[in-house]
């Protein structure tokens, strides 16, 4: 039985697996035709065939519709699984932000304990503080009783200033005449004191040369001499004053009578006595006569290599 070229390109169009089936069905009616197929059946085969036609035409219609939908559908699965693969990504970073969460709501939970752990500090800490605020009050009770208490003492104590104040204006006026009295007696002093200065340095003069010389090995120059020698803008007295040589070489002798030298009195005496010695170019020989020298001040004039002679020396 021929095949029309419009059956065979309706054919392929439909799916390869039909396609078959359909080549199929029609070599085996070719075949049965060839081999027994009478008129009528002919005529039937052909009802059958062009009944298949239709058939194909409507397979190779829905075919068309089926792959559409099929496309349709691919384009669908397309997008479906590009927003499953959103989904999915959206998934991992919600999944990532869900255990940056549970990490987070530990910290927070362990932030609260701690926090809760510093609230019942507090409230301890606020429970001491009102105790001690308590304590507080109570002395500053303590302290406004004992303030009353130090008011009355302030005033009876400005009262003791002024029976003070009027008592020792009375002592200052006391004081004032026994300061007159000390003067007269300071100026009577100093004159005794003077009168036996000069007593003793009258006797120095004459027997130092004698002492120096059998002590110290001295020769005296001429005489031993009272001077007041100029140091500074100061005109200084120099109770013994006088030049001696030993060995060929001169020496500035320097002295202080005193009826009992202290050490700032030998300081003061030193420091001027080395400032002439210096200003006159000579070696001074330092000397102290008294009549009492207290043992502390002989170590100290021996310290200072500073020769003495005692007031009894000189008979």
């Amino acid at each position: 039985m021929p095949v029309s070229i419009s059956f065979i390109r309706e054919l392929e169009e439909l799916d390869p697996q039909l396609r078959r089936i359909l080549l199929s069905m029609l070599e085996e009616l070719e075949r049965q035709r060839e081999e027994s197929v009478t008129k009528v059946e002919f005529n039937e085969l052909k009802e059958i065939v062009r009944d298949l036609g239709k058939s194909v035409k409507d397979l190779a219609e829905a075919q068309k519709q089926t792959e559409k939908r099929v496309e349709e559908l691919t384009e669908a699965q397309k997008r479906t699984e590009t927003r499953l693969e959103e989904l999915a990504e959206a998934q991992k970073q919600t999944e990532k932000r869900v255990d940056q969460l549970a990490i987070r709501l530990e910290e927070l939970a362990e932030a609260q304990k701690q926090t809760e752990k510093r609230v019942d500090q507090l409230a301890l800490r606020l429970e001491e503080l009102t105790e001690a605020q308590k304590r507080t009050e109570a002395r500053l009770e303590e302290l406004a009783e004992a303030q009353k208490q130090t008011e009355k003492r302030v005033d009876q104590l400005a009262l003791r200033v002024e029976e003070l104040t009027e008592a020792q204006k009375k002592t200052e006026e006391e004081i004032a005449k026994l300061v007159k009295r000390m003067d007269i007696f300071e100026e009577r002093l100093d004159g005794i004191s003077n009168s036996v200065g000069y007593s003793l340095e009258n006797v120095s003069y004459r027997a130092l040369p004698r002492l120096l010389a059998e002590k110290y090995g001295l020769e005296v120059e001429g005489r031993l001499i009272r001077r007041y020698v100029s140091v500074g803008q100061k005109d200084i007295q120099m109770n013994i004053y006088g030049h001696a040589r030993k060995n060929g070489s001169r020496l500035l002798i320097l002295g202080e009578c005193k009826v009992r030298p202290s050490k700032r009195e030998i300081v003061r005496f030193e420091k001027y006595a080395r400032r002439i010695a210096q200003n006159e170019g000579l070696e001074p020989f330092l000397v102290f006569v008294a009549h009492d020298f207290p043992p502390k001040i002989e170590e100290f004039l021996c310290e200072k290599q500073i020769a003495y002679f005692w007031s009894y020396d000189l008979e």
